[in-house]
């Protein structure tokens, strides 16, 4: 599981200064580890070019030393196995399942008290000598803590350039200048939103070192790379392009690490569609409100070709349910700027969802910026519309080709709603969201190339919206959309049936 790919890569980067104890008892909540468990342990983290030790768990001299011992290996992780006895100390209990996820009862309790020579009364019971050795270990960390801030004031003083930029990075501190940084693109352009997104950190990169990540050995896919740095590794700890390998669980969690230490603003992607793996681990970033940058690129069946299997239809409707995630799918170059500026100062994780197909640019710098408010209207050619087309990501330009052929064709007026993100959407006042779908206008389409779950809430008719109700097929991108309604043509078909 993760455990095994964070391992891999923690020895392969060869991080000298990470000791795992593992307690080795020997049983699982089924029962014995016998039942589904028979590797050495030790011999697999030996592969992955970690220091092994076995002690024994009860041997506190032992625990030391080995931890000792493990301090002075420099150039790999260590592993001290402790063999240990669940339970430990209860007569009826130990080393058996029944004691790994439930407390040993009353009975039980007084008896493992007699049989270890401890006080049954009271019940709870601490030591004068615990309470002596913790207080001693407080004040040391107390003294250690004054010592330290009297250091760091002095270096705060004899280096106040150093500070500021130090503490800028702690801070993650944008820069000033950031939309002036930002790359510009006028309707002439057609670019893919996984490209843009590329521009974007190669934009910024030297401006906020705050920043790094990357990918799940799909960095040239996912465009990651930060052109004019290293690649991290054991012999460059001071690199920003970070090769996670095949391991989207690890990558996660180990993004949650980053950010939570502070200092770093983390980007990890892979596609959308292997999101699942990572699931996990976007949840506890939800969780713990950790500033994560997800970039998922190969959006929906627009990925042609490679199939089925990797065009993902249910993912962005999994993605979101998770709470506290904001989840953004922008229509275009522009709209993937606010994407991730709104990442960049965001205090939670972010979903990007990006498109491997180029999309023409269909907003400008200054329209795009109602991405900040998840969904606006992008287009409406007279007011009192019959009718609303709202649409995400590469299904927007659509959306807009359909109104327009709507109006001239069929005399229908229609609002098209660009709805990058639902989340913050659904953050704002009540007026606004009001604004973009007013009460009088009953008649709603959406159109995404993804399942529908979730679009109900905004007052869509099902029946005439445009959605994934299967998983894609292999074929070019344009083959695709056509094959699977999402046209010009099906759009305004659909709205003609709507409004009869």
């Amino acid at each position: 599981g993760v455990s095994a790919e964070a391992a891999s890569l923690a020895g392969h980067l060869k991080l000298g200064n990470m000791i795992y104890l593992y307690d080795d008892n020997g049983i699982t909540i089924d029962g014995s580890t016998d039942l589904s468990f028979s590797e050495d342990v030790g011999k697999r983290f030996e592969a992955y070019d970690w220091h092994v030790q076995k002690v024994d768990g009860y041997n506190l001299k032992a625990i030391d030393k080995a931890i000792q011992e493990a301090k002075e290996v420099k150039d790999k992780p260590s592993l001290i196995m402790a063999k240990t006895h669940i339970g430990f100390g209860s007569p009826n209990k130990q080393d058996s399942s029944g004691v790994h996820g439930s407390p040993l009862g009353k009975e039980e309790r007084e008896l493992t008290k007699k049989q270890s020579g401890w006080q049954t009364k009271p019940e709870f019971f601490v030591s004068d000598e615990t309470y002596d050795y913790l207080e001693n270990i407080v004040l040391d960390k107390k003294n250690a803590y004054k010592k330290w801030q009297a250091e760091f004031d002095k270096y705060k003083k004899d280096e106040p350039d150093i500070y500021s930029d130090l503490e800028n990075f702690l801070k993650k501190k944008l820069p000033v200048d950031l939309d002036d940084l930002l790359p510009k693109f006028t309707g002439d352009d057609k670019i893919a939103t996984r490209a843009v997104s590329g521009q974007i950190i190669n934009a910024i990169a030297g401006h906020l070192p705050s920043l790094m990540g990357g990918s799940a050995d799909l960095a040239p896919s996912n465009n990651t790379i930060i052109k004019n740095d290293h690649a991290f590794s054991s012999k460059n700890y001071g690199a920003r392009n970070f090769h996670f390998g095949i391991r989207e669980h690890a990558m996660g969690s180990i993004a949650n690490g980053m950010s939570h230490f502070g200092g770093i603003i983390p980007y990890v992607a892979t596609f959308l569609v292997f999101s699942d793996y990572m699931r996990p681990a976007i949840r506890l970033a939800a969780m713990m409100k950790l500033q994560v940058i997800y970039m998922f690129t190969h959006d929906s069946i627009g990925l042609g070709e490679d199939g089925p299997t990797h065009q993902p239809v249910e993912h962005l409707a999994a993605l979101r349910t998770i709470p506290g995630l904001s989840v953004i799918r922008p229509a275009d170059a522009n709209e993937t700027n606010q994407a991730w500026k709104f990442a960049l100062s965001h205090q939670g994780p972010t979903c990007l969802i990006l498109t491997r197909q180029g999309l023409p640019v269909v907003t400008s710098e200054e329209t795009a910026q109602n991405l900040n408010k998840g969904a606006y209207v992008i287009w409406e050619e007279e007011k009192n519309s019959d009718a609303i087309i709202i649409a995400s990501g590469s299904e927007v330009f659509l959306a807009i080709k359909a109104a327009k052929t709507a109006h001239s064709v069929h005399n229908i007026s229609v609002r098209v709603v660009s709805m990058p993100s639902w989340e913050i959407f659904d953050r704002q006042k009540d007026a606004y969201k009001r604004s973009v779908f007013p009460v009088d206008i009953k008649m709603r389409i959406a159109v995404e190339a993804g399942v529908k779950q979730g679009w109900e809430k905004y007052g869509i008719n099902s029946k005439y919206s445009i959605f994934m109700n299967s998983f894609g097929a292999s074929a070019p991108a344009n083959i695709l959309f056509e094959k699977f309604g999402f046209t010009e043509q099906n759009i305004v078909e659909n709205l003609r049936k709507l409004l009869k």
